[in-house]
Parts: C-alpha cells; structure tokens; sequence
C-alpha cells in the first residue's frame, strides 16, 4: 500500500512538511514450522483418499499472512530493505535486495517470514518512536508474512542461508507483489550446502 502514501505525499506534502512515520525496514527470518506447513501444503498429498499433490506448489506460491510465535524463529533478524519514506520513488519499490540468516539453533527451516518495522525519527523530536510488526513486537493486523519452501533445509547452529528476494507489482494489478526468492545453505566455514533453490510467489 506505500504507492498510495507515496501519491498522496506528492501531491499534498508542503515543501517544508515532515511524513510520519519516515522510515521503513523490511525484515527477514527463518522459521521452524513443520505443523503448519503440514496442515496448509502437505494436506494435499491426501485428500480424503484423494492425492491432490499437484495443487501443493500452487499453494505454496500464495504466502500465508498469519501470526508466527517467537519460538518458530531460528535465525537471527536480517534487514534486508530500507526505506527512507520522504524520498523514495515509486519505481524503488521493484527491487533485489540480498539477505543471510544465521542459524541461532540446528533445526529444520520451513519458511522464511517477512515483516516491518518503522520510525517516527525528525529532527526536532525529543522521544523518537519504533513500532516493530514482527513475532518479538506486540501483536499488530498486519502480523507475519510466511514463504514457505518447496524443500525444507535441515541446519545446523551457525549456518548461515543466504540468498536474494526480488520484489516487482504485478503487472495485471499493481497492488499485488510477484516476489521471487533465490537461496541457499551455507556451513559454518561459509560453504555452500546442496543446490541454490529458487521459487516464485504471488502476493495479494
């Protein structure tokens, strides 16, 4: 929805006015999900008798807005968007931003999660404030935004996944994202584990 801000501040915003909040970071993060992921991808491996197993990665490709508990989360936070809100451009907004997650446990990534934060940050202002959207930040209706893999990666404490998200509007409706993420795991020593893994998203 930043295009409509971004209008709006064009049009109305005097020269010298001040936009609240005035940045924006985007986030990402590796999650443990295997009950979740369970009931929305693999329940079509057997429907009532039925496999239905063709429709999984049609599925997968619609990522699920839900609220992520904190104790999914097993790699550290990595900002991989900033957005300075009085100055970015439309056309900023279709972007490659690269990302590597540290593995804080050995355990199984069954997505990665996207959220936000912002602040309410000008010169001027004695008490600047952060609001944060994540699974650590008090709950918010915009929660969590869950990719979930096509493979699950099985990692070690220390590893690393590491990887690029690209994000472009759709061209048949602009208020949808095509989001494609490229990753791979890579060892404590930095070396790469198995294939680099690729996979497209819709996102309404």
């Amino acid at each position: 929805m930043l295009d409509t801000v971004l209008y709006a501040r064009d049009r109305y915003l005097a020269t010298d006015g001040v936009i609240l909040p005035n940045r924006a970071s985007m986030v990402i993060t590796a999650i443990e999900d295997a009950q979740y992921k369970e009931e929305k991808i693999h329940f079509w491996d057997n429907v009532y008798g039925f496999d239905m197993s063709s429709i999984k990665s049609w599925a997968l490709r619609e990522p699920l807005v839900d609220i992520v508990e904190s104790r999914s989360v097993i790699g550290n936070e990595f900002i991989f968007k900033s957005i300075d809100i009085a100055t970015v451009r439309k056309e900023d907004l279709t972007f490659d931003a690269p990302f590597s997650i540290k593995m804080q446990r050995s355990d199984y990534v069954h997505a990665l999660l996207s959220y936000f934060t912002i602040d309410f940050d000008v010169p001027g202002m004695t008490k600047p404030v952060r609001f944060g959207t994540g699974p650590f930040d008090k709950y918010t209706h915009w929660k969590q935004t869950v990719f979930y893999l096509p493979t699950d990666l099985q990692v070690s404490q220390g590893d690393t996944v590491t990887g690029v998200l690209k994000c472009s509007p759709n061209d048949r409706n602009p208020r949808d994202l095509d989001i494609t993420l490229s990753y791979e795991r890579c060892d404590t020593e930095g070396k790469q584990v198995g294939e680099t893994n690729s996979f497209e998203y819709h996102m309404c």
